[in-house]
């Protein structure tokens, strides 16, 4: 199958409508990306900022890139005008980076407050006590130029569906702490992130309602 009728496979038949696909075509050359984007495919992640400029540059404007890898403060500004989502914020400190960044851009930029939920130490995240932290300081009140819409993670990569189901479920225990907390009456704070080629059909089956598809699409990276 082509990477169009995988994209159409997945989008038809794999997941529910509320769900939304990133396509991660990290890795992948400008042609492959093309492929998906002639057959009606406009939402696509990467995790690296130079290939994501690089990319950016070469394709049509009308796609939605989002950025899903560990993002640098210093690399912040590069992406700033036109990043669709900021998937990985781990830091108070990267949150007013981008903040910054928007401002200078005279735009706001959506971003999820990431989690570590895996028992892997070389996952990146926040925990709970460190997001509610910031959440109720002043300086969080003037972030104007970023906009938080949900929470995203990455559970461990293991074979034990058990240990995953309930790193998701620890995600979603976040959110609607959160949620319930800090964000009760902000309609956009909505979005979990979570579940790649591996466990996209538990993450579902655990609420997520974006994942994050790359080798199922694209087949296996390119290195």
């Amino acid at each position: 199958m082509s990477v169009a009728d995988n994209i159409q496979h997945f989008v038809e038949e794999e997941i529910p409508s509320h769900v939304k696909l990133i396509a991660v075509s990290k890795t992948k050359p400008v042609e492959t990306i093309l492929d998906a984007y002639n057959a009606g495919y406009r939402v696509f992640g990467e995790n690296k900022v130079q290939e994501l400029l690089e990319k950016y540059e070469e394709l049509p404007k009308d796609i939605e890139w989002h950025m899903i890898g560990h993002l640098q403060s210093n690399k912040v500004k590069y992406i700033a005008p036109f990043v669709a989502m900021i998937h990985g914020v781990d830091k108070f400190k990267l949150l007013k980076v981008i903040n910054k960044e928007g401002r200078k851009n005279n735009r706001k930029i959506d971003c999820l407050l990431q989690f570590h939920i895996a028992k892997e130490e070389t996952k990146f995240g926040l925990d709970l006590d460190e997001a509610k932290e910031f959440l109720v300081s002043p300086e969080y009140n003037d972030l104007e130029h970023v906009n938080v819409r949900g929470v995203m993670g990455m559970a461990s990569f293991t074979e034990n569906t058990d240990l995953i189901r309930n790193e998701f479920k620890e995600l979603v225990y976040i959110f609607n702490e959160l949620k319930k907390q800090y964000f009760q009456n902000k309609e956009n704070f909505s979005k979990i992130s979570m579940g790649m080629s591996n466990d996209y059909r538990i993450a579902i089956e655990e609420g997520a309602n974006i994942i994050r598809i790359g080798s199922l699409l694209f087949g296996p990276r390119n290195y």
